[in-house]
């Protein structure tokens, strides 16, 4: 969260976009809830204040996880970023969400 610049625009795929205090706001409201997350970076590269990633996000909360790919757009300005564009397929995270449940049933 500290690299974020105040200003930050977070967009992902089928979500509205969230701008500001309310990016922070969510990261931790996330955090407060148990929601945890964290990234498999599969590649990454950058092209002056633009970094592009290609990883696996992974979401879990309390025995439920699921981890879907992503492709990550980010645009740094003076060290921090302002802008945090996700892209993914929603399908598949609803398939992976789908595959968290069932292996909370199976266990």
């Amino acid at each position: 969260m500290a690299l974020l610049d105040p200003a930050v625009e977070w967009r992902n795929t089928g979500v509205p976009t969230f701008r500001g205090s309310k990016v922070v706001g969510m990261l931790r409201d996330m955090e407060r809830r148990g929601i945890g997350f964290r990234v498999d970076l599969t590649h990454i590269v950058s092209d002056g204040s633009v970094v592009l990633t290609e990883r696996t996000d992974i979401l879990s909360y309390r025995r439920w996880e699921t981890s879907f790919w992503v492709c990550g757009t980010f645009e740094v300005a003076d060290g921090l970023i302002t802008l945090w564009d996700d892209h993914f397929s929603m399908g598949n995270f609803v398939a992976a969400s789908i595959r968290g449940l069932i292996g909370i049933a199976r266990r």
